[in-house]
């Protein structure tokens, strides 16, 4: 695929697999809104290497986690790595935090809703298609990818809302998305709460996947379950994968659950499996 020029491209990087028996990725830096003057956010797309010029590909966009205080663009580094050698086009996105710009979490939710809208506006030069585009995230990233779906508002002044941010699936990992005084964060965000709180407000769901350890100590598993009954009481798709002693975290790579077995490649596996049958991958052969 001929790279495009962008109007803020930062740098390009083509870097093959470590992978020997994968395919081989283009990984490429982009900067998608400028912020404080002078300064830029990014993202890192991570595609098919030698893709054709005019080829729409599914897109997966995510988000680090962090607890809107931290995080670092490479989180969902191993997934998008993942997506990319299976054919698909992946994208991580850098947004703001209380550590990085001492902002709240509703301008995290801000950033990533420009980040999505950017994905979309500029899916030709991307290579994706807009029309399939999961967005997914861990955490309170996952908390972002949920809220750019379903919570209304908290949108950067002169931004073209006509552009949605709606996904077409969603991928959660541990997510944040319980923000009442029974949830998450709920302090931090206590001013604009019910707007915030994707469980309470959820409308015309994606087909969602969710991911959850039953020992994680920031969401519970009730959480998880209320989670899955609204999207399926709103009409929508909603398989969620509870497992044994997970602890919160417990699908990143390298991270062990409570019984020091790890569930990266499963959690890996199972997104695989979700994104396959939406079609927007092909099955293994």
């Amino acid at each position: 695929m001929n790279r495009p020029t962008f109007n803020l491209l930062v740098a390009i990087i083509i870097a093959a697999s470590t992978n020997s028996q994968a395919a081989p990725i283009d990984t490429q830096i982009i900067a998608y809104k400028e912020v404080g003057g002078n300064e830029a956010l990014i993202l890192k797309r991570y595609g098919p290497s030698g893709q054709e010029d005019g080829t729409a590909l599914p897109c997966a966009l995510f988000f680090f986690g962090g607890s809107w205080n931290g995080g670092d663009i490479s989180h969902f580094e191993p997934q998008a790595t993942h997506l990319a050698e299976r054919g698909m086009v992946a994208i991580c996105a850098q947004y703001r935090t209380r550590t990085s710009h001492e902002v709240p979490p509703n301008v995290c939710l801000m950033d990533a809703k420009t980040a999505v809208r950017y994905v979309r506006q500029n899916a030709e030069e991307l290579g994706i298609d807009p029309h399939r585009l999961a967005v997914g995230g861990g955490s309170a990233g996952g908390h972002l990818a949920a809220a750019t779906t379903f919570c209304e508002g908290f949108n950067t002044v002169g931004e073209d809302t006509k552009i949605s941010t709606r996904a077409n699936a969603l991928l959660l990992f541990n997510p944040v998305i319980d923000n009442s005084v029974n949830g998450y964060g709920h302090d931090r965000v206590i001013e604009f709460w019910e707007d915030f709180s994707p469980l309470h407000n959820i409308s015309s769901p994606p087909p969602t996947l969710f991911l959850l350890g039953d020992n994680d100590n920031l969401i519970p598993v009730g959480t998880g379950v209320a989670f899955k009954k609204a999207i399926e009481d709103a009409g929508g798709r909603c398989e969620l994968h509870i497992y044994p002693t997970g602890q919160h975290g417990f699908f990143n790579q390298g991270r062990p659950a409570g019984n020091g077995k790890e569930y990266y490649q499963d959690c890996v596996q199972k997104m695989d499996d979700f994104l396959v049958s939406l079609g927007f991958l092909k099955p293994r052969k």
